[in-house]
Order: C-alpha cells, then sequence, then structure tokens
C-alpha cells in the first residue's frame, strides 16, 4: 500500500526497510574492519584488542539474555558448558587473534575480501558432515560449486596478485641492499598476514559448525553467545598476563579513540548471536 510517506507493507513496514538495515549493518562492518588496523597500528597488544571485546561483548550480552531467555533457558550442562569453552577458543580467541594477525601487515580492504569467503568456506567444510547438500545434476548444485570456485578463486588470485608485485625480479635489480632486505621484509609479511587470514577464515568457517551443533542441544543464542564471551574474556586475559609478565600497563587505553573501537566492537557479536 502506497501513503504520501511512501511504500509500505500491509504489516505497516516499509519495503525498503531490509535494505536500509542491510546497507547500516555493511557500513557498521567495515567501521568494524578499519577500527583493528587502526589500533594493532598504534602498538596495541592482539590479546588485550581481544580481551576487551569479549568483556564488552560479555556486559552487553548478558543484561539480554536474562531477560529475553530467562523462561526458556535450558539447563547450562557440564558438556554444554565445555562445546561452550571450546568455541571461545575457536571463535572468539584463536579466529580473532588471526584476523588481527592478518590485517596488521596487509589492508582493511584485503582483510574484508577474505572475511566474504567464510560463507563459501563453510559451505564446504559441512559438506562431509552432511550439514549441507550438492547435487551436480541439477542447475542449483552447479550454480553452488561455480560460485564456490570463484569466490576461493578470487581470494587466491588477490593474494598471490600482491606477492608477484612485491618480489618483482626488475625492482629488486634496481633496488639497493637494503631496499631488497626491506622487500623481502614486506613480502614475508604479507604472505604472513595472507596466511593468517585463510587460517582465520577456516576456523571461523568451523565456529559456525560448531555453533550450529550447540545450538541444536542448548537453543538459546543470546545466552550462549554471552557464556562464549564470556570464556574468550577468561582465556584471552590469561594470555595476556602470561606474555606481559603481569604487566597492568598494557591493559591501559591512551586514546578515546581506542576506547570508541572497543566499544564498537559489540556489533560483530550481536550479529553472531542472532544469526
Amino acid at each position: 500500500m502506497a501513503d504520501g510517506g511512501g511504500i509500505r507493507r500491509a504489516g505497516g513496514g516499509s519495503e525498503w526497510t531490509p535494505f536500509i538495515a542491510m546497507i547500516a549493518v555493511d557500513f557498521a562492518f567495515a567501521i568494524v574492519n578499519i577500527m583493528p588496523k587502526k589500533m594493532v597500528e598504534e602498538g596495541m597488544d592482539h590479546l588485550v584488542i581481544i580481551a576487551y571485546r569479549q568483556a564488552v561483548s560479555t556486559l552487553f550480552l548478558a543484561p539480554i539474555a536474562w531477560f529475553l531467555e530467562r523462561n526458556i533457558r535450558p539447563k547450562l550442562t557440564f558438556r554444554i558448558a565445555c562445546s561452550l569453552f571450546f568455541s571461545g577458543i575457536v571463535g572468539a580467541l584463536l579466529t580473532q587473534f588471526l584476523f588481527l594477525v592478518g590485517i596488521q601487515y596487509t589492508t582493511a580492504t584485503f582483510a574484508s575480501a577474505f572475511i566474504n569467503i567464510v560463507p563459501v568456506v563453510t559451505f564446504i567444510m559441512a559438506l562431509p558432515f552432511r550439514m549441507e547438500q550438492l547435487n551436480l545434476h541439477q542447475s542449483s548444485g552447479k550454480a553452488k560449486a561455480m560460485g564456490s570456485l570463484i569466490c576461493v578463486g578470487g581470494v587466491m588470485l588477490l593474494t598471490m596478485y600482491r606477492g608477484v608485485i612485491l618480489s618483482e625480479p626488475s625492482h629488486a635489480s634496481m633496488a639497493s641492499h637494503s631496499g631488497k632486505i626491506s622487500s623481502e621484509k614486506r613480502t614475508q609479511r604479507w604472505a604472513l598476514s595472507s596466511l593468517a587470514l585463510v587460517m582465520g577464515s577456516v576456523l571461523w568457517s568451523s565456529w559456525f559448525l560448531l555453533q550450529s551443533s550447540i545450538g541444536r542441544r542448548y537453543p538459546c543464542k543470546y545466552s550462549s553467545t554471552a557464556v562464549m564471551s564470556f570464556f574468550g574474556t577468561i582465556q584471552s586475559a590469561a594470555l595476556v598476563t602470561l606474555s606481559s609478565g603481569r604487566n597492568p600497563s598494557v591493559w591501559i587505553l591512551r586514546e578515546t579513540f581506542e576506547i570508541v573501537a572497543i566499544l564498537f566492537t559489540v556489533i560483530p557479536t550481536i550479529a553472531s548471536a542472532k544469526s
């Protein structure tokens, strides 16, 4: 139905609402990808970033889980708690750490390309467990296979193309000895960061499969994500303590930007809780 305010659905919502929401979410995720890049470049410890992110997520989601799921929440058994603890290691700790390592010597745009292949990697990993189906005799199955190959091939091309530019022999012959060393270091760092992003994408996909299994046994999204974030906070904080020698200065947020960036990073956690 149309009125003076634009096109509206029968339920009263505008037809443009889903599109506006998608644009807003994409914009928010773009900011979330840029902020950690700046934080890492300014020397903030990777594990400290993760610990703060998980702590903020826990504090934000715990009240939501309490009020929205207090009447439907099943008992948190030891087995489910162990699964959520392992989920914290895979999703909250290792995946984020690898993406922070990957974004350190590349760019936020480059890292976003790897984030986009996570659904494809998840689909491929789900096939052996029969969580997804692929029938190559149907057009839909062929489209899935072709899309997966194009997506993975595009990311591989993006990685290798950058590597060829940095290791071009003609540039090396024209550069000085110090320039060669600098170029080699940049190439090594780019390759290491690319490998970290690939591993992070695989772990993130594994985390989705793990969460799917947990969700069938503990179907409270906000509660499970809050518990996982709590475990992730403890795990990352423990590693910070071990690596920094109990130096409290690593926990100090010295700039307003760091505080805003930490608070803003609850967006991916909320999105994962609702997915």
